[in-house]
């Protein structure tokens, strides 16, 4: 049997293989789902394969692959709706009443503690036109210039600037970055997130509220119910809690936020997400979906602590 050359094969995989992880956050970000930006990956990587004899280096590898997978992110957006959050859907609810909605609906949680992967920002995010979103990633996330970005998208330079100019209008109207988010790696966001927990395990109403803001929220995937205010988020806390030790939490960092992966009474349940703030805890994402304790516990971008952030560089 004649020996199969392998050659391709390798160099492919050796170019390609450090960038996965940048090309699996960056199609998350523009599908705001991990499965669907996992299978974006991977059928990047075989359209990278299948091409690689062809590929002719008249750009990176970084810029070819990135342009690949934001050509399968925005085929894969054409023709279904927008991912969101309950908040961003409707109005807050004033009692408990479940009303799911089918999990193609709902953003997903991602392993991770870059502050661009914030839940927040990742819901502004898909209420952009699909365009305007990978132009805005391309450039301000990526910082691809803008001549590359223009033949990554079929655009004309002009017309990635004025998509650019469009897309940060309108996230300056959602408001998609406060400024006084605490990074997960802060003693104030351990604290806050240690006594949540402990709270939580202990059956802790009183200690519950006590780290909520006035203005805290508390959303239930995949339920579009939500709550805003502590009142309201305490009620459905003290439903919730149960006796001490019928949850049990590992903490963790997901979307750049400190998170508590979930077992109730044994179980998996899921993933709860904080927006924390310098006063306290501005919002609960719940994420009632057993198969993330586990996908999230294996991924090494979630471990707690986080790692603090490098200092700055030093100003000439």
């Amino acid at each position: 049997m004649a020996a199969v050359d392998t050659g391709p094969v390798t160099d492919f995989e050796r170019a390609a293989a450090p960038l996965r992880g940048e090309l699996l956050a960056h199609s998350y970000r523009l599908l705001g789902s991990w499965h669907e930006a996992e299978d974006a990956v991977q059928e990047t990587y075989l359209r990278g394969w299948r091409a690689w004899d062809g590929f002719e280096e008249r750009s990176s590898v970084r810029t070819w692959l990135h342009r690949i997978a934001t050509n399968v992110c925005l085929n894969a957006v054409r023709d279904r709706g927008r991912r969101a959050l309950p908040s961003g859907i409707g109005a807050p609810a004033d009692d408990a009443q479940p009303d799911v909605l089918p999990p193609e609906t709902w953003i997903e949680p991602f392993p991770g503690d870059r502050a661009d992967l914030r839940l927040a920002l990742i819901a502004a995010m898909q209420t952009l036109p699909p365009a305007q979103r990978a132009v805005l990633l391309l450039r301000e996330v990526l910082a691809f210039p803008a001549a590359e970005v223009a033949e990554m998208m079929d655009m004309s330079v002009a017309a990635v600037k004025s998509s650019l100019q469009r897309a940060r209008a309108r996230l300056a109207e959602v408001k998609s970055g406060p400024e006084d988010v605490v990074e997960p790696s802060s003693p104030q966001a351990r604290r806050l997130l240690d006594a949540y927990v402990t709270a939580f395990e202990s059956a802790d109403v009183s200690g519950l509220t006590n780290v909520l803001r006035a203005d805290a929220t508390l959303e239930l995937l995949p339920s579009r119910t939500w709550f805003k205010g502590m009142g309201d988020c305490s009620q459905v806390f003290a439903a919730a809690v149960g006796s001490p030790g019928d949850w049990r939490m590992d903490r963790a960092v997901v979307n750049g936020q400190p998170a508590a992966v979930v077992r109730w009474q044994g179980k998996p349940f899921g993933v709860a997400v904080l927006d924390v703030r310098r006063d306290g805890i501005a919002g609960v994402t719940v994420f009632d979906d057993p198969a993330l304790v586990e996908r999230i516990k294996v991924a090494p971008s979630s471990a707690w602590p986080p790692a603090s952030p490098p200092p700055p560089a030093p100003k000439n």
